[in-house]
């Protein structure tokens, strides 16, 4: 559940963005069983995105050597990605994992 200071934050931006690896984990925490979702993942994906006019980031290139040169906090490659693109777009991180603060990356949660 995020804070309603977050949600204000969200809701006052001309555009809200994800990482694309933001999908790979939504997939894999569904096939887990650690996230319940009402559909298959590829299908609340798009969805998700769709009904809230949300960007997708494209992992890069420059994005994912870019997670390679983060000093190792964090080392969940995943996260590294969304810190990495987070970094490389000047923006802020909607995350409960605290530790992202320690790359330099404003957290909302």
């Amino acid at each position: 559940m995020l804070s309603s200071e977050t949600v204000s934050v969200i809701d006052g931006e001309a555009v809200v963005a994800v990482s694309s690896i933001s999908a790979f984990e939504i997939a894999l925490k569904n096939r887990q069983g650690k996230l319940s979702l009402p559909m298959p993942p590829e299908e609340w994906w798009e969805r998700f995105v769709t009904h809230h006019r949300i960007d997708v980031i494209i992992l890069s290139p420059e994005l994912v050597m870019g997670a390679t040169r983060l000093p190792n906090v964090h080392k969940d490659p995943a996260d590294r990605f969304i810190i990495a693109t987070a970094l490389a777009h000047r923006s802020p991180v909607v995350s409960a994992d605290q530790r992202f603060a320690e790359y330099g990356v404003t957290v909302l949660s």
